[in-house]
């Protein structure tokens, strides 16, 4: 499942959900698979973000850990 599809959470992907939504409101057509490209192209969607927002965050993290490195060697230093 996906996670909670807000638009205003998921603007990159905003017109996908917005279409998967539309196709799902027709009634059989998410029975009959009518929506699977739909749904298919927004879990590609939503994988990109992840992957960019994850990578951002391995970077951040890593500048963050440099920091406390950084501090460590300054702190022990000093004894």
């Amino acid at each position: 499942m996906h996670p909670q599809l807000t638009s205003d959470k998921r603007i990159a992907c905003k017109d996908l959900i917005e279409a998967l939504e539309a196709c799902h409101a027709q009634g059989w057509s998410r029975f009959t698979g009518a929506c699977n490209q739909t749904k298919h192209d927004l879990n590609m969607c939503l994988r990109k973000e992840r992957i960019e927002r994850t990578a951002r965050n391995r970077e951040g993290a890593k500048v963050r850990r440099q920091k406390v490195e950084q501090v460590w060697s300054e702190l022990h230093q000093d004894d």
